[in-house]
């Protein structure tokens, strides 16, 4: 993770206990409430199954099958939902993921926050050379960067007292303050549009704010859905895709005869039984493989 985070139990108004990640200063990942496990996925696949009958190893491997050829449906069954706390810039990522449900704290009824989010330590750094939409090497002016921060959300709370105490309505009067400003939301995803989720915002390339969030997240969400969650760190977060022009090298180049002349290896250390075993694979992903490194018949 991109911050030191601190993972607590919190208890709710119904005496409820839920967990809770605090993200940066100010911020917090909790997650109040899911809907299905694994089996749900699988009994939304096989349907006419019924919980308890089937083995741990079956609902695994059908819930790899389903992650591996992208069949999505059975795990928009099962659903989480989050309470966040967080700088209203990485609310408007948080939003962009429009399969969600969400309810944000209201900045027209009620008075906002006196809470600013404050970038420490490595988060401060130069603008990317590269990226326009990355950052670079440290920034050697911590300290008087952090004075500006600081100096902005002070005259801008101050404002925003000053026009509310002139009677001005709460919904103009919150426009002076910025978009470090920390807001809160009810957030509610099904599964799969979850693992979208963070495929995309726990990405090297994402904002570090926003990822900080997402692999707080995916960190509460991966205990409920075990099994659910390696098949999509396998096939998914942590793949790879090649294009067909790659695949042509790898055949010739790197994988060469191996494929055809596989059934005749007798080496105790290449084998099916032995290799299924040292990668985890079942005999079908065995025999996938197999076809996706096979040269194609012209």
């Amino acid at each position: 993770m991109g911050s030191e985070q601190l993972e607590t139990i919190f208890v709710d108004e119904s005496g409820d206990h839920h967990q809770m990640i605090e993200v940066h200063e100010l911020g917090f990942v909790k997650l109040i409430d899911t809907m299905g496990d694994d089996e749900e996925v699988e009994n939304a696949a096989r349907i006419s199954y019924g919980k308890g009958t089937r083995k741990v190893s079956q609902t695994r491997n059908l819930i790899r099958y389903l992650m591996r050829h992208k069949h999505t449906s059975p795990f928009e069954m099962c659903e989480v939902k989050f309470h966040l706390k967080l700088p209203i810039f990485v609310m408007r990522q948080l939003v962009r993921h429009r399969t969600a449900n969400l309810n944000e704290y209201s900045g027209r009824y009620s008075e906002m926050s006196n809470e600013f989010y404050l970038p420490q330590g490595d988060y401060l750094q130069k603008q990317s050379k590269t990226n326009n939409q990355g950052r670079g090497e440290d920034h050697p002016k911590k300290g008087a960067l952090q004075f500006e921060f600081n100096r902005i959300y002070d005259n801008a709370m101050m404002a925003y007292q000053t026009l509310l105490e002139e009677d001005l309505a709460k919904e103009v009067s919150r426009a002076v303050l910025p978009v470090a400003n920390y807001t809160e939301c009810i957030w509610k995803v099904d599964l799969h549009n979850f693992f979208h989720f963070v495929r995309l915002r726990s990405d090297s390339h994402a904002q570090r704010e926003i990822r900080d969030y997402s692999d707080a997240m995916y960190e509460l969400v991966k205990p409920k859905f075990p099994i659910c969650c390696e098949a999509f760190e396998d096939y998914v977060r942590d793949s790879v895709t090649f294009s067909a022009s790659e695949m042509e090298f790898i055949r010739d180049c790197v994988v060469g005869d191996i494929i055809e002349e596989w059934a005749r290896y007798t080496d105790e250390e290449f084998n099916d039984e032995v290799l299924q075993g040292k990668y985890n694979l079942s005999k079908r992903e065995m025999n996938e493989l197999k076809t996706k490194l096979s040269k194609k018949e012209n």
